[in-house]
């Protein structure tokens, strides 16, 4: 049959159309997948061909106040291996892992895994000579990635505070932990391109992204008392061989910890040495035990403020003992003080004084005071594992229990709370958040990215209050049971504790907690200091006797290194035979040489510069020390 010409036109029209459709299509496809495809083709097809050498960031410094590192970093490689690259596994291993002191069979197996890249263990953070042998054997697939290990310069020194960084940098424990976020920065790499066969392909450039450096951390910590504290926690465990110590120094008008520490210690560098138990435990915020009479603080404070004691005016006597609920309380002093004046009952830690201020207070107020000072809650200092102590439930609160309260038995406290509320009752009555981490700085532009200011909970007692404690506890050092704390020419003020320890609900024989608590100067101060020793071995355990002369010599040292000027006017210490005699510097400034070989005094000199008259002596004229001690005189013209 003869198709008309017709039909053929409309057949050949129809053909074109579909024709040109088709093309339509395919040239529109081509046009999506080049210009609006392309790149993002190009990119997944760069990712197949890609395979990444990672470069780590440098960790974020740690910082004291001051800017001297207390973390740092140190260069220390990675072994980086494609295992399609490798040419001969079975060589390749052998010489790795004789280089690495791994095992051989090992190392076979992870490179020849079906994996783009494997790290071997053994080649993590090595050492740089290691780094240069294996360089030097030019093995077919095996890398040497730039790496860094966290590094503590200082080594035991503010161990559970920093804390430590994993092999994989990353924060376990401590400040490191708590701020691993912004020490962490971001990794960076080496790009390049290799076939299905893992070769590369020489066509094509390699691409770099620098990692991004973590940010700088500064602390509160005053590395200068922070090294006094360390100091005096060595010489106390080599002394005592206690259980455990804890000291804490904080600036009581910011909350700023200045220093902290804790035996047992650790060197974060080697972490993994020593038990668990040692490294997650920071005693200062973990432990709660029963404060003992530091905790008489508290009471004394509610007293006071509530008008329930006048220091001065008002006596009590003490037999020894007091009778409360069918219990007898007794005074540390065998027979008891006495009569004696209240502040004479803080003086000397008098029991049942302080059980008598607590039944002026009442159960409800006495514990209302120990809730805003703090008690039975964390103080929200920024390190981890931080208790918040034990408090009796009110509904148990018999009369027996308030007593024990009121001088410090039967509930259990933390150092870190004992510390933030006794700087509340001499900072002039404001209670403060603790803290320890202070700013965040960018490590290139030096740029402060975060600051922390102090941080008011809450006032718990008027200045006047806090004035009268000031004075109280100035007292304890010259005249009471803190005299071993008391720092010639600075003024001190603190508090004795001694804390029989419990167990299963009962009291253990001859284990206490001895400790003091200090702060100066005593009429403005700048520095509470805190420590407890766990059961001292071969000594008399009162807080008195151990824990008292320590902080005093931390306190003493501190204060200079603050720059505190001593001071000519403290309240007169109350000496024994036992005492060294003191006396005042006189003044010689002014004076000619001849001047000063009349003077009666037994005081040794020792004598710097050229000329006839004295321009300038050290200690200041007035300020008292030991007999015999040395003053250094400044000799030039009369007219300089």
């Amino acid at each position: 049959m003869r198709v008309s010409n017709v039909t053929v036109r409309k057949r050949l029209a129809i053909a074109l159309v579909v024709g040109l459709a088709v093309f339509l299509i395919i040239d529109i496809r081509l046009g999506i997948v080049q210009f609006y495809l392309g790149d993002k083709l190009t990119s997944l097809a760069k990712d197949s061909w890609s395979r990444n050498i990672p470069f780590e960031p440098k960790r974020g410094e740690i910082l004291d106040r001051n800017g001297v590192k207390l973390a740092t970093n140190i260069s220390a490689p990675t072994v980086f291996v494609i295992p399609r690259q490798v040419e001969n596994a079975e060589d390749t291993s052998k010489k790795l892992a004789s280089i690495l002191d791994a095992n051989t069979e090992s190392v076979y197996k992870l490179i020849t895994k079906s994996e783009m890249s494997v790290i071997i263990p053994d080649g993590r953070k090595i050492s740089h000579e290691k780094a240069k042998q294996i360089k030097a054997l030019g093995l077919k697939g095996v890398y040497i990635a730039e790496d860094s290990k966290r590094h503590y310069p200082f080594g035991e020194y503010l161990s559970h505070v920093l804390g430590f960084a994993g092999s994989d940098n990353q924060g376990l424990m401590g400040i490191e932990l708590s701020y691993d976020k912004e020490l962490s920065g971001k990794k960076g790499y080496v790009k390049f391109y290799s076939d299905a066969k893992g070769k590369r392909m020489k066509n094509m450039a390699d691409d770099y992204k620098a990692p991004e450096d973590g940010d700088n951390l500064k602390l509160t910590i005053d590395s200068k008392i922070q090294t006094i504290m360390e100091r005096e926690l060595d010489n106390a465990q080599a002394t005592y061989d206690p259980d455990g110590i804890v000291g804490i120094a904080m600036n009581p008008n910011t909350g700023e910890i200045l220093a902290m520490s804790s035996r047992p210690t650790f060197d974060p560098d080697n972490f993994q040495k020593v038990k668990p138990e040692v490294y997650n435990r920071n005693l200062p915020v973990w432990s709660a035990y029963e404060p003992g009479s530091t905790f008489k603080i508290i009471t004394l404070a509610a007293a006071i403020e509530e008008k329930k004691v006048n220091l001065t005016n008002e006596h009590f006597y003490d037999s020894g003992h007091v009778e409360v609920g069918g219990a007898n309380l007794h005074c540390w002093k065998r027979g008891g003080h006495g009569d004696q004046t209240f502040l004479e009952v803080v003086e000397n830690s008098c029991n049942p004084g302080f059980v008598e201020m607590g039944n002026r207070l009442g159960k409800d107020k006495l514990f209302e005071y120990i809730h805003d000072f703090g008690f039975g809650e964390k103080t929200g200092i920024d390190l981890q594992g931080e208790s918040k102590g034990i408090m009796f439930n009110m509904d148990r609160v018999g009369p027996v229990e308030q007593a024990t309260t009121a001088f410090g038995q039967g509930v259990s406290v933390t150092p870190i709370q004992q510390v933030a509320a006794v700087s509340a009752a001499v900072n002039g009555g404001t209670l403060y958040t603790p803290y320890i981490a202070k700013e965040l700085i960018d490590p290139k532009t030096g740029k402060v990215l975060m600051e922390k200011k102090p941080q008011a909970k809450r006032k718990v007692i008027s200045a006047k209050t806090s004035a009268e404690i000031r004075n109280a506890l100035e007292s304890v050092v010259a005249k009471g049971s803190g005299k071993k704390a008391f720092v010639e020419s600075y003024r001190v003020g603190g508090k004795t504790g001694t804390a029989q320890k419990a167990q299963n609900g009962r009291y253990l024989e001859n284990n206490y907690i001895v400790s003091f608590m200090g702060f100066a100067p005593a009429d403005k101060p700048e520095i509470v200091v805190y420590l407890a020793i766990d059961n001292p071995k071969a000594a008399v355990k009162f807080g008195g006797v151990i824990a008292a002369p320590i902080v005093g010599n931390i306190m003493d040292d501190s204060l200079r290194a603050l720059g505190v000027k001593p001071r000519k006017q403290q309240i007169e210490k109350e000496t024994t035979w036992l005492d060294p005699v003191m006396i005042k510097v006189p003044n010689v400034v002014g004076m000619s040489k001849k001047e000063l070989q009349t003077q009666d005094v037994n005081l040794q000199l020792d004598i710097a510069g050229t000329g006839d008259k004295v321009i300038k002596q050290a200690p200041d004229a007035g300020v008292k020390v030991k007999e015999g001690s040395t003053i250094r005189i400044y000799l030039g013209e009369s007219g300089e």
